[in-house]
């Protein structure tokens, strides 16, 4: 069966937090990228685990690959451009040994830090970077572009305007990471989703990543209330959240069972491709699958 015909789309979880867990170097800017170079292997194995547990699609570990990073640090463009192909090539490696018909998500993050919507660069960086961005992971072969954990109005519509332009109709898919204690659908700018939500059923999905497990429900019932009924609502999300001092504080979604269960919840409330976010292992993916595959039994 072709993923996307399916009912329900099972995503991968965490690629950086399973790869520090595996002892790899998180070291910022470059987070989950210095397993690109540093431990390809590693980073396979992370991707084929995700695939065993029964991910439909895998995500690129490009977070953190785009040139606006990584010229910081003394890369080229080039050079930049070459991490992010072998990124895309790792991934399709791992999906073509264990699951030929997964779908490889090329993954777009905000140019600053997920967290600090106030240091988003303005609108005319955002096309720029995030377009040479979406330009180099579809010249390197990904199947759907996934521009995610945007927390401000400003760079999210940048990004979804060059995909619209680069990768029109279904090609690509967009994930926010809201404010937990905030009405729902609300950025971390502060700013409301719920007018332009409505303006999205070109894409194949919209969603949130980068919440809390518990926190997430509210905010998949005002999507699948405001987004075109033909665009799906995915979820991914974290298996805790950082508190104002910058801790992290882990919630009940850290049990894979439980985590599952989250996740049945948001398919009860409209959501039709769901996986993991920040702490999630495959063991969460592996949960949610054996709900799934008891659900159709």
């Amino acid at each position: 069966m072709n993923v996307l015909d399916k009912d329900i789309i099972l995503l991968d979880g965490a690629t950086g937090t399973e790869l520090g867990r595996r002892g790899a170097d998180l070291s910022l800017p470059l987070w989950s990228a210095h397993a690109i170079e540093e431990c390809p292997e590693l980073l396979e194995e992370v991707h084929r685990d995700y695939l065993k547990a029964g991910a439909d699609a895998i995500t690129t570990c490009t977070f953190r690959t785009e040139r606006w990073t990584l010229n910081k640090v003394g890369y080229s463009d080039e050079q930049a451009k070459a991490l992010t192909t072998k990124a895309v090539e790792i991934a399709k490696r791992a999906r073509d040994a264990i699951k030929p018909e997964a779908l490889i998500l090329g993954s777009i993050a905000p140019l600053e830090e997920c967290y600090r919507a106030d240091l988003a660069p303005d609108a005319d960086i955002c096309a720029r970077e995030h377009g040479w961005m979406i330009e180099t992971l579809l010249e390197a072969g990904v199947d759907v572009i996934l521009i995610e954990t945007q927390n401000c109005l400003h760079e999210s519509m940048a990004a979804i305007e060059r995909a619209r332009e680069l990768a029109p109709f279904r090609g690509w898919m967009a994930s926010f990471c809201v404010d937990r204690e905030g009405p729902p659908c609300t950025l971390l700018s502060g700013e409301s989703l719920t007018e332009v939500l409505p303006t999205f059923g070109d894409a194949l999905a919209i969603g949130v990543n980068c919440v809390a497990a518990p926190n997430t429900e509210s905010q998949i019932k005002l999507m699948r209330k405001l987004v075109p009924t033909e665009t799906r609502i995915s979820a991914y999300a974290n298996i805790g959240y950082a508190d104002p001092m910058g801790n992290w504080i882990n919630t009940d979604a850290v049990d894979p069972e439980r985590f599952a269960n989250y996740a049945g919840q948001w398919i009860t409330d409209g959501a039709t491709m769901i996986g993991g976010c920040c702490g999630t292992r495959p063991e969460m993916i592996k949960a949610i699958a054996g709900h799934l595959h008891q659900e159709v039994g």
